[in-house]
């Protein structure tokens, strides 16, 4: 069973910046969109960026130029490089990595932006 490991997250200032990563424990194949969610204590996941097999990349309306989303095709790993952090950004971030066949979820990597 291919697994989801994501690493990257931690306690930052605001303003402060932090890259998660995202990469499988094994291979997958038939990869159509790679993106990442997040959830903030009492709310329900939200959609934060995603990119397709052909490059196409969308945000979140807020995030857009505070958060950048890339990857590895060759390794199947997704980055998720976030600027300028807020309070608010504080939730566990989830990627999500979506095949013809079925989606496979990270456990979540906790972020934490504060003073």
């Amino acid at each position: 069973q291919v697994q989801l490991v994501e690493s990257g997250g931690g306690l930052v200032q605001p303003g402060g910046s932090l890259t998660l990563s995202c990469a499988p424990s094994g291979s997958i194949s038939g990869i159509t969109n790679m993106a990442w969610y997040r959830q903030a204590p009492g709310n329900e996941r939200e959609f934060v960026a995603r990119i397709t097999g052909s490059s196409h990349i969308d945000y979140k309306d807020s995030l857009q130029g505070r958060f950048t989303i890339s990857r590895n095709r060759a390794m199947n790993q997704v980055y998720l490089r976030m600027n300028a952090l807020k309070p608010e950004d504080t939730a566990v971030y989830y990627c999500l990595i979506k095949t013809a066949w079925r989606d496979y979820w990270g456990q979540g990597t906790q972020v934490t932006v504060s003073s």
